[in-house]
C-alpha cells in the first residue's frame, strides 16, 4: 500500500497574500490632509463625503471637517473680515493637522479664499512631517450663482449680504494645486473618482 504524497503549502502565494495585506495597512492607516478649496457651492462638500464614504469602504479612518459646522462650533464669534477669515482657516488647519497626524484622512471642504492662509496650513503640515494636499474644485461662479445651495448669491443679489467670495469679495485661486476639478462639466461620483486617483498616486488608496 503506497503512502500519499505529503500535502505542501504553496509559501510564494502566502508571502504575496501577507505583503498586499500589509501594504493595504499601512495604506488605510496612513493619515492626510486633503483640502477641498473653491466658490460658495462650487460641490466642495458633496465630492468630500462622496469620496469619504468610498474611502471608509476601504477601510480608512475619515473625517469630513465641514466649514459651516467649524463656524458654529469651533470658530463662533469670528466673522468675514480677512484677518477673521485667516483665523479660522488656521484654527481648521490646525485639527486637520492633528487628525491627520494620527492616522485619519482629514476631508477639508472649506474656502480659504487666500493664498496666504492657505499657505500657512501647508507650512504647518510641512513642518509637522504630514501629508497635505490641495484640491482646486474649479467651478466658475455663473455656475455657482446656479445652483446657489445656500441662496447666498441671491441674497447678495437682492443687497442683503455683501462680502460674497468671488463676487464681491476676492477669491485667490491656486496657481499650481495637486488636483483641479472641473465638477461642473463631470458628476460627483467622477469627481470623487478623480481625487481618489490622485491619493492612490501618492501611496494614500
Amino acid at each position: 500500500m503506497s503512502t500519499p504524497p505529503a500535502r505542501t503549502t504553496d509559501t510564494t502565494d502566502t508571502t504575496k497574500t501577507t505583503e498586499l495585506t500589509e501594504k493595504r495597512m499601512s495604506v488605510t492607516g496612513q493619515g492626510a490632509t486633503v483640502w477641498l478649496t473653491g466658490l460658495p457651492s462650487a460641490g466642495k462638500t458633496t465630492i468630500a463625503y462622496a469620496l469619504a464614504e468610498r474611502l471608509r469602504a476601504e477601510g480608512h479612518r475619515v473625517e469630513v471637517l465641514d466649514g459651516d459646522e467649524i463656524r458654529e462650533f469651533l470658530s463662533a464669534g469670528l466673522g468675514f473680515t480677512r484677518e477673521d477669515r485667516h483665523t479660522n482657516v488656521q484654527r481648521i488647519g490646525f485639527v486637520a493637522e492633528l487628525l491627520a497626524s494620527n492616522g485619519v484622512k482629514a476631508l477639508v471642504p472649506v474656502i480659504a479664499p487666500f493664498a496666504d492662509s492657505r499657505e500657512a496650513v501647508a507650512k504647518r503640515h510641512a513642518a509637522a512631517g504630514t501629508t497635505y494636499l490641495e484640491v482646486h474644485v474649479a467651478t466658475p461662479v455663473e455656475v455657482c450663482s446656479e445652483r446657489d445651495v445656500k441662496g447666498l448669491y441671491a441674497k447678495q443679489a437682492a443687497g442683503e449680504i455683501s462680502g460674497l467670495t468671488g463676487v464681491d469679495d476676492p477669491y485667490e485661486a491656486p496657481g499650481a494645486p495637486d488636483l483641479r476639478i472641473e465638477s461642473h462639466t463631470q458628476t460627483v461620483q467622477e469627481s470623487a473618482s478623480a481625487l481618489h486617483a490622485l491619493l492612490t498616486e501618492r501611496g494614500l488608496a
